[in-house]
Protein backbone atom coordinates (compact mmCIF):
# COMPACT_ATOMS: atom_id res chain seq x y z
CA UNK A 1 0.00 0.00 0.00
CA UNK A 2 1.75 3.37 -0.92
CA UNK A 3 1.03 6.22 1.51
CA UNK A 4 0.69 9.78 0.88
CA UNK A 5 0.18 13.10 2.91
CA UNK A 6 -2.43 14.25 1.20
CA UNK A 7 -4.57 12.72 -1.76
CA UNK A 8 -7.08 14.59 -3.81
CA UNK A 9 -9.55 12.86 -5.65
CA UNK A 10 -10.23 15.09 -8.74
CA UNK A 11 -7.76 16.78 -11.58
CA UNK A 12 -9.82 19.63 -12.26
CA UNK A 13 -9.58 23.55 -10.66
CA UNK A 14 -10.84 22.50 -7.69
CA UNK A 15 -8.46 19.83 -7.35
CA UNK A 16 -5.24 21.26 -8.86
CA UNK A 17 -5.89 24.17 -6.63
CA UNK A 18 -6.48 22.97 -3.44
CA UNK A 19 -3.33 20.54 -4.31
CA UNK A 20 -0.98 23.39 -5.72
CA UNK A 21 -1.99 25.19 -2.01
CA UNK A 22 -1.22 21.95 0.68
CA UNK A 23 2.50 22.32 -1.65
CA UNK A 24 2.89 25.68 -0.99
CA UNK A 25 2.04 25.47 2.87
CA UNK A 26 5.03 22.63 2.62
CA UNK A 27 3.19 19.65 2.56
CA UNK A 28 5.77 16.90 0.58
CA UNK A 29 3.96 14.46 -0.51
CA UNK A 30 0.90 14.90 -2.56
CA UNK A 31 -1.04 13.00 -5.13
CA UNK A 32 -4.37 13.98 -7.53
CA UNK A 33 -5.84 11.12 -8.55
CA UNK A 34 -7.82 11.79 -12.24
CA UNK A 35 -10.21 9.69 -13.66
CA UNK A 36 -9.53 11.31 -17.53
CA UNK A 37 -6.93 10.70 -19.86
CA UNK A 38 -6.24 14.51 -19.25
CA UNK A 39 -5.92 16.74 -15.82
CA UNK A 40 -8.37 19.93 -16.01
CA UNK A 41 -11.61 18.28 -15.52
CA UNK A 42 -14.99 20.05 -17.49
CA UNK A 43 -12.66 23.00 -18.02
CA UNK A 44 -11.33 21.37 -20.99
CA UNK A 45 -14.09 21.42 -23.23
CA UNK A 46 -15.22 25.06 -22.00
CA UNK A 47 -13.85 26.99 -24.81
CA UNK A 48 -15.87 30.34 -24.04
CA UNK A 49 -14.46 32.94 -22.26
CA UNK A 50 -15.45 34.61 -19.26
CA UNK A 51 -12.90 32.51 -16.74
CA UNK A 52 -10.15 34.06 -14.81
CA UNK A 53 -11.60 37.79 -14.30
CA UNK A 54 -10.87 37.60 -10.49
CA UNK A 55 -8.27 35.34 -10.31
CA UNK A 56 -6.06 36.78 -12.97
CA UNK A 57 -7.31 39.89 -13.84
CA UNK A 58 -8.59 38.93 -17.60
CA UNK A 59 -10.63 36.90 -19.39
CA UNK A 60 -9.46 33.71 -20.61
CA UNK A 61 -10.91 30.83 -21.81
CA UNK A 62 -11.68 27.53 -20.05
CA UNK A 63 -8.72 25.17 -21.53
CA UNK A 64 -6.35 28.67 -20.78
CA UNK A 65 -7.67 28.86 -17.18
CA UNK A 66 -6.92 25.35 -16.51
CA UNK A 67 -3.47 25.11 -17.98
CA UNK A 68 -2.17 27.71 -15.84
CA UNK A 69 -3.21 25.77 -12.75
CA UNK A 70 -1.35 22.55 -14.58
CA UNK A 71 1.67 23.98 -15.27
CA UNK A 72 1.54 25.43 -11.58
CA UNK A 73 0.98 21.81 -10.33
CA UNK A 74 3.80 20.33 -12.54
CA UNK A 75 6.22 22.99 -11.55
CA UNK A 76 4.88 22.11 -7.96
CA UNK A 77 6.54 18.84 -8.25
CA UNK A 78 2.78 17.35 -7.57
CA UNK A 79 2.25 13.75 -8.69
CA UNK A 80 -0.85 13.41 -10.82
CA UNK A 81 -2.49 9.87 -11.60
CA UNK A 82 -4.65 9.84 -14.79
CA UNK A 83 -6.82 7.37 -16.54
CA UNK A 84 -7.66 6.10 -12.89
CA UNK A 85 -11.05 5.58 -10.86
CA UNK A 86 -11.12 5.94 -7.72
CA UNK A 87 -13.42 2.63 -6.68
CA UNK A 88 -13.55 3.36 -2.50
CA UNK A 89 -12.45 5.62 -0.17
CA UNK A 90 -12.80 4.61 3.92
CA UNK A 91 -13.18 6.58 7.18
CA UNK A 92 -9.71 6.13 7.91
CA UNK A 93 -8.50 7.16 4.38
CA UNK A 94 -7.70 3.92 2.42
CA UNK A 95 -8.47 4.46 -1.09
CA UNK A 96 -9.12 1.79 -3.68
CA UNK A 97 -8.52 2.84 -7.21
CA UNK A 98 -8.06 1.26 -10.73
CA UNK A 99 -6.27 2.10 -14.16
CA UNK A 100 -4.90 0.35 -16.97
CA UNK A 101 -1.60 0.36 -16.21
CA UNK A 102 -1.11 -0.17 -12.70
CA UNK A 103 -4.39 -2.70 -12.51
CA UNK A 104 -5.72 -2.31 -8.87
CA UNK A 105 -3.98 0.61 -6.31
CA UNK A 106 -4.20 0.58 -2.60
CA UNK A 107 -3.84 4.17 -1.23
CA UNK A 108 -3.92 5.40 2.23
CA UNK A 109 -3.35 8.89 2.81
CA UNK A 110 -3.05 10.79 6.08
CA UNK A 111 -5.74 13.79 4.54
CA UNK A 112 -8.18 13.46 1.77
CA UNK A 113 -9.15 16.61 -0.23
CA UNK A 114 -12.56 15.58 -2.28
CA UNK A 115 -12.73 17.42 -5.37
CA UNK A 116 -14.99 15.25 -7.53
CA UNK A 117 -17.55 17.81 -9.52
CA UNK A 118 -20.76 17.40 -10.11
CA UNK A 119 -22.77 15.58 -12.79
CA UNK A 120 -25.54 16.35 -14.82
CA UNK A 121 -29.05 15.34 -14.19
CA UNK A 122 -30.34 13.63 -16.99
CA UNK A 123 -33.80 12.92 -18.69
CA UNK A 124 -34.78 9.79 -16.04
CA UNK A 125 -34.40 12.45 -13.40
CA UNK A 126 -37.05 15.06 -14.53
CA UNK A 127 -39.37 12.22 -16.21
CA UNK A 128 -40.14 13.14 -19.48
CA UNK A 129 -42.63 10.86 -21.32
CA UNK A 130 -42.63 9.78 -25.13
CA UNK A 131 -40.20 7.80 -27.17
CA UNK A 132 -36.32 7.24 -26.76
CA UNK A 133 -34.91 8.31 -30.10
CA UNK A 134 -31.54 9.42 -30.59
CA UNK A 135 -31.01 12.78 -30.65
CA UNK A 136 -31.33 13.50 -26.65
CA UNK A 137 -28.22 15.13 -25.00
CA UNK A 138 -27.38 16.71 -21.88
CA UNK A 139 -25.86 19.95 -22.87
CA UNK A 140 -22.41 18.81 -21.03
CA UNK A 141 -22.47 15.96 -23.54
CA UNK A 142 -23.19 17.69 -26.36
CA UNK A 143 -20.78 20.38 -25.45
CA UNK A 144 -18.18 17.41 -25.38
CA UNK A 145 -19.30 16.32 -29.08
CA UNK A 146 -18.69 19.69 -30.15
CA UNK A 147 -15.76 21.55 -28.49
CA UNK A 148 -13.41 18.55 -28.08
CA UNK A 149 -15.01 15.27 -30.62
CA UNK A 150 -15.59 17.65 -33.26
CA UNK A 151 -19.27 16.80 -34.09
CA UNK A 152 -22.45 19.02 -34.34
CA UNK A 153 -25.28 17.24 -32.22
CA UNK A 154 -28.24 18.64 -34.34
CA UNK A 155 -29.23 21.25 -36.73
CA UNK A 156 -33.13 21.82 -35.48
CA UNK A 157 -32.67 21.92 -31.59
CA UNK A 158 -34.24 22.85 -28.47
CA UNK A 159 -33.08 23.49 -24.90
CA UNK A 160 -34.78 22.45 -21.98
CA UNK A 161 -33.71 23.76 -18.64
CA UNK A 162 -32.27 27.92 -19.10
CA UNK A 163 -28.72 27.00 -17.15
CA UNK A 164 -25.70 28.54 -17.72
CA UNK A 165 -24.65 25.08 -20.20
CA UNK A 166 -27.99 25.21 -21.84
CA UNK A 167 -27.70 29.16 -22.36
CA UNK A 168 -23.96 28.65 -23.52
CA UNK A 169 -24.67 25.42 -25.61
CA UNK A 170 -27.45 27.38 -27.49
CA UNK A 171 -25.17 29.67 -28.82
CA UNK A 172 -22.80 27.33 -29.16
CA UNK A 173 -25.44 25.93 -31.90
CA UNK A 174 -26.19 28.68 -33.87
CA UNK A 175 -22.23 29.59 -34.06
CA UNK A 176 -21.79 26.04 -35.83
CA UNK A 177 -24.85 26.96 -38.56
CA UNK A 178 -27.73 25.27 -36.39
CA UNK A 179 -30.74 26.47 -35.25
CA UNK A 180 -32.39 27.04 -31.55
CA UNK A 181 -35.91 27.10 -31.72
CA UNK A 182 -35.99 27.88 -27.91
CA UNK A 183 -34.66 27.72 -24.52
CA UNK A 184 -37.25 26.72 -22.53
CA UNK A 185 -37.18 27.86 -18.65
CA UNK A 186 -39.56 25.28 -16.73
CA UNK A 187 -40.52 28.36 -13.93
CA UNK A 188 -40.63 31.96 -13.75
CA UNK A 189 -36.82 32.14 -13.15
CA UNK A 190 -33.63 31.37 -15.08
CA UNK A 191 -31.24 29.42 -13.53
CA UNK A 192 -28.08 30.52 -15.10
CA UNK A 193 -26.10 34.14 -14.94
CA UNK A 194 -28.15 37.02 -16.09
CA UNK A 195 -25.01 37.67 -18.25
CA UNK A 196 -25.63 34.20 -20.14
CA UNK A 197 -28.97 35.31 -21.04
CA UNK A 198 -27.43 38.61 -22.31
CA UNK A 199 -24.21 37.11 -24.19
CA UNK A 200 -25.69 33.93 -25.34
CA UNK A 201 -29.64 34.32 -25.81
CA UNK A 202 -30.09 37.96 -26.31
CA UNK A 203 -27.51 38.86 -28.43
CA UNK A 204 -28.17 35.74 -30.64
CA UNK A 205 -31.63 36.41 -30.93
CA UNK A 206 -32.70 32.76 -29.48
CA UNK A 207 -35.99 32.86 -27.62
CA UNK A 208 -36.23 32.08 -23.74
CA UNK A 209 -39.50 31.02 -22.82
CA UNK A 210 -40.72 31.54 -19.32
CA UNK A 211 -43.11 28.94 -17.45
CA UNK A 212 -42.88 26.00 -20.31
CA UNK A 213 -41.70 22.56 -20.15
CA UNK A 214 -41.65 19.17 -22.06
CA UNK A 215 -44.76 16.83 -21.96
CA UNK A 216 -43.36 14.90 -24.74
CA UNK A 217 -40.80 13.40 -27.04
CA UNK A 218 -41.55 11.66 -29.99
CA UNK A 219 -39.24 9.74 -32.46
CA UNK A 220 -38.74 6.26 -33.53
CA UNK A 221 -34.92 6.45 -34.61
CA UNK A 222 -33.94 10.09 -34.59
CA UNK A 223 -35.56 12.60 -32.59
CA UNK A 224 -38.72 14.08 -34.98
CA UNK A 225 -40.43 16.38 -32.58
CA UNK A 226 -41.20 17.17 -28.70
CA UNK A 227 -44.67 18.82 -27.63
CA UNK A 228 -43.91 22.44 -25.16
CA UNK A 229 -46.96 23.35 -22.90
CA UNK A 230 -47.38 26.33 -20.38
CA UNK A 231 -47.04 25.81 -16.79
CA UNK A 232 -48.30 27.25 -13.74
CA UNK A 233 -46.47 28.54 -10.63
CA UNK A 234 -46.52 25.78 -9.32
CA UNK A 235 -45.08 24.08 -12.29
CA UNK A 236 -47.98 22.18 -13.34
CA UNK A 237 -48.93 21.84 -17.02
CA UNK A 238 -51.82 24.28 -18.21
CA UNK A 239 -54.13 21.92 -20.41
CA UNK A 240 -54.84 23.37 -23.84
CA UNK A 241 -51.93 25.03 -24.22
CA UNK A 242 -49.88 22.24 -25.75
CA UNK A 243 -48.05 22.57 -29.24
CA UNK A 244 -45.63 20.12 -30.75
CA UNK A 245 -42.67 21.36 -32.74
CA UNK A 246 -40.40 19.56 -35.20
CA UNK A 247 -36.70 19.37 -34.49
CA UNK A 248 -34.01 16.67 -34.67
CA UNK A 249 -31.96 17.32 -31.14
CA UNK A 250 -33.29 18.38 -27.67
CA UNK A 251 -30.58 19.52 -24.91
CA UNK A 252 -31.21 19.22 -21.12
CA UNK A 253 -29.90 21.89 -18.93
CA UNK A 254 -31.91 20.85 -15.42
CA UNK A 255 -29.89 21.12 -12.84
CA UNK A 256 -25.94 19.64 -11.60
CA UNK A 257 -25.41 17.21 -8.85
CA UNK A 258 -22.76 17.19 -6.72
CA UNK A 259 -20.55 13.57 -7.23
CA UNK A 260 -20.77 12.28 -3.50
CA UNK A 261 -20.99 8.74 -4.05
CA UNK A 262 -17.33 8.30 -2.55
CA UNK A 263 -18.34 11.07 -0.22
CA UNK A 264 -21.07 8.54 1.73
CA UNK A 265 -18.25 5.56 1.12
CA UNK A 266 -16.20 7.29 3.80
CA UNK A 267 -19.16 8.41 6.18
CA UNK A 268 -19.23 12.00 5.38
CA UNK A 269 -22.43 14.18 6.60
CA UNK A 270 -24.64 15.41 3.41
CA UNK A 271 -26.30 18.66 3.13
CA UNK A 272 -29.71 17.29 2.00
CA UNK A 273 -29.68 21.30 0.15
CA UNK A 274 -26.82 21.69 -1.18
CA UNK A 275 -26.68 17.69 -1.72
CA UNK A 276 -22.92 17.87 -1.07
CA UNK A 277 -20.89 17.47 2.12
CA UNK A 278 -21.28 19.24 5.85
CA UNK A 279 -17.79 21.38 5.94
CA UNK A 280 -16.81 24.17 8.49
CA UNK A 281 -14.67 27.18 7.62
CA UNK A 282 -11.75 24.98 6.73
CA UNK A 283 -13.33 22.93 4.06
CA UNK A 284 -13.32 19.80 6.88
CA UNK A 285 -16.27 17.56 6.65
CA UNK A 286 -18.03 15.42 9.18
CA UNK A 287 -15.31 13.41 9.02
CA UNK A 288 -11.64 14.46 10.77
CA UNK A 289 -8.95 14.65 8.06
CA UNK A 290 -11.53 14.94 5.15
CA UNK A 291 -12.33 17.88 3.30
CA UNK A 292 -14.33 18.73 -0.01
CA UNK A 293 -14.55 21.87 -2.12
CA UNK A 294 -15.55 23.06 -5.41
CA UNK A 295 -18.72 21.41 -7.19
CA UNK A 296 -19.03 18.58 -5.38
CA UNK A 297 -19.70 20.55 -2.06
CA UNK A 298 -21.97 22.88 -3.79
CA UNK A 299 -22.62 23.94 -7.49
CA UNK A 300 -20.95 27.41 -8.25
CA UNK A 301 -21.55 29.81 -11.01
CA UNK A 302 -17.47 30.73 -11.32
CA UNK A 303 -15.02 28.85 -11.45
CA UNK A 304 -12.60 31.73 -9.95
CA UNK A 305 -14.85 30.86 -6.86
CA UNK A 306 -13.91 27.42 -7.17
CA UNK A 307 -10.35 28.42 -7.05
CA UNK A 308 -10.01 30.40 -3.82
CA UNK A 309 -12.53 28.22 -1.77
CA UNK A 310 -10.02 25.13 -3.00
CA UNK A 311 -7.29 27.02 -2.06
CA UNK A 312 -8.97 27.31 1.72
CA UNK A 313 -9.45 23.78 1.66
CA UNK A 314 -5.38 22.65 0.83
CA UNK A 315 -4.07 24.86 3.43
CA UNK A 316 -6.28 23.33 5.78
CA UNK A 317 -5.58 19.61 4.62
CA UNK A 318 -1.95 20.74 5.08
CA UNK A 319 -2.10 22.19 8.31
CA UNK A 320 -4.09 19.23 9.77
CA UNK A 321 -0.94 16.83 8.25
CA UNK A 322 0.94 19.27 10.28
CA UNK A 323 -0.84 18.53 13.36
CA UNK A 324 -2.11 22.66 13.69
CA UNK A 325 -6.21 21.93 12.87
CA UNK A 326 -8.42 23.34 15.53
CA UNK A 327 -10.49 21.18 17.56
CA UNK A 328 -13.93 20.36 16.13
CA UNK A 329 -15.61 21.47 19.88
CA UNK A 330 -15.17 24.80 19.41
CA UNK A 331 -18.19 24.34 16.07
CA UNK A 332 -20.77 27.01 15.54
CA UNK A 333 -23.59 25.90 13.46
CA UNK A 334 -24.85 28.74 10.95
CA UNK A 335 -28.80 27.96 10.51
CA UNK A 336 -30.43 30.17 7.53
CA UNK A 337 -33.96 31.11 7.23
CA UNK A 338 -36.35 32.41 5.23
CA UNK A 339 -35.40 33.56 2.09
CA UNK A 340 -31.70 31.64 2.25
CA UNK A 341 -31.47 28.43 1.35
CA UNK A 342 -28.44 27.14 2.11
CA UNK A 343 -24.67 28.84 3.02
CA UNK A 344 -21.20 26.84 2.94
CA UNK A 345 -19.39 26.81 5.23
CA UNK A 346 -21.69 25.37 7.50
CA UNK A 347 -20.06 25.64 10.72
CA UNK A 348 -17.42 27.95 12.28
CA UNK A 349 -14.51 27.71 14.61
CA UNK A 350 -13.77 31.43 15.76
CA UNK A 351 -10.17 30.15 16.51
CA UNK A 352 -9.72 28.68 12.82
CA UNK A 353 -10.91 31.94 11.27
CA UNK A 354 -9.01 34.01 8.64
CA UNK A 355 -9.11 37.80 9.11
CA UNK A 356 -11.76 38.23 6.70
CA UNK A 357 -13.39 35.23 5.18
CA UNK A 358 -16.17 34.25 2.55
CA UNK A 359 -19.56 32.82 3.12
CA UNK A 360 -21.66 31.40 -0.10
CA UNK A 361 -24.93 31.94 -0.24
CA UNK A 362 -28.33 31.70 -2.68
CA UNK A 363 -32.06 32.79 -2.33
CA UNK A 364 -34.67 30.59 -2.70
CA UNK A 365 -36.50 33.59 -5.20
CA UNK A 366 -36.16 36.81 -7.43
CA UNK A 367 -35.54 40.05 -4.96
CA UNK A 368 -35.02 43.56 -6.16
CA UNK A 369 -33.00 44.19 -3.12
CA UNK A 370 -32.80 42.88 0.54
CA UNK A 371 -30.17 42.86 3.51
CA UNK A 372 -28.52 39.59 4.82
CA UNK A 373 -28.70 39.79 8.59
CA UNK A 374 -25.88 37.64 10.62
CA UNK A 375 -26.91 37.43 14.66
CA UNK A 376 -26.24 35.03 17.38
CA UNK A 377 -28.75 34.15 20.58
CA UNK A 378 -30.71 37.11 19.04
CA UNK A 379 -27.96 39.75 18.87
CA UNK A 380 -27.15 41.35 15.51
CA UNK A 381 -23.62 40.97 14.79
CA UNK A 382 -23.52 42.07 10.80
CA UNK A 383 -25.77 43.50 8.22
CA UNK A 384 -25.13 43.56 4.29
CA UNK A 385 -27.52 45.23 1.66
CA UNK A 386 -27.69 43.84 -2.12
CA UNK A 387 -29.22 44.44 -5.30
CA UNK A 388 -30.79 41.75 -7.62
CA UNK A 389 -31.06 38.93 -5.78
CA UNK A 390 -31.41 35.67 -8.10
CA UNK A 391 -31.45 31.94 -6.72
CA UNK A 392 -29.21 31.46 -10.52
CA UNK A 393 -26.21 33.59 -9.10
CA UNK A 394 -24.42 32.74 -5.87
CA UNK A 395 -24.14 35.12 -3.08
CA UNK A 396 -20.43 35.56 -1.97
CA UNK A 397 -20.35 37.90 1.28
CA UNK A 398 -16.78 38.72 2.86
CA UNK A 399 -16.94 38.74 6.41
CA UNK A 400 -14.62 39.57 9.22
CA UNK A 401 -13.72 37.12 12.00
CA UNK A 402 -13.98 40.03 14.86
CA UNK A 403 -17.69 40.23 14.54
CA UNK A 404 -17.93 36.56 16.00
CA UNK A 405 -15.96 37.21 19.04
CA UNK A 406 -17.58 36.02 22.09
CA UNK A 407 -20.59 34.33 20.13
CA UNK A 408 -21.45 30.90 21.38
CA UNK A 409 -24.41 28.72 20.14
CA UNK A 410 -25.83 28.78 16.67
CA UNK A 411 -24.85 31.53 14.19
CA UNK A 412 -28.24 32.58 12.04
CA UNK A 413 -28.38 34.03 8.75
CA UNK A 414 -31.69 35.53 6.98
CA UNK A 415 -32.79 37.88 4.41
CA UNK A 416 -34.51 41.38 5.32
CA UNK A 417 -36.33 41.79 1.61
CA UNK A 418 -37.18 45.40 0.36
Amino acid sequence: MKSYDIVVIGGGPAGLSAAIEAKKQGVDSVLVIERDTEPGGILNQCIHNGFGIHIFNEELTGPEYAQRYIDMARESGIEILLDTMVMSISGDKKIKAMNSTDGSLHIWARAIILAMGCRERTRGSIAIPGDRPSGVFTAGTAQRYINIEGYLVGKKVIVLGAGDIGMIMARRVVLEGGEVIAVLARGGLVKGLTRNIVQCLDHYNIPLLYNHNITNIKGKGRLESVTIAQTDEKKQVIPGTEAEHECDTLLLSVGLIPENELSRQAGVEIDRKTSGPIVNESMETSVAGIFACGNVCHVHDVVDFVSEESMRAGASAARYVKGEAAKQSESMNIVVSGAIAYCVPHKIRFSALSDKFDLFMRVDDKYDRGTIVISNCGKELARYKKLNLTPGEMIKQKVKKTIFEGAIGDIEISLEVG
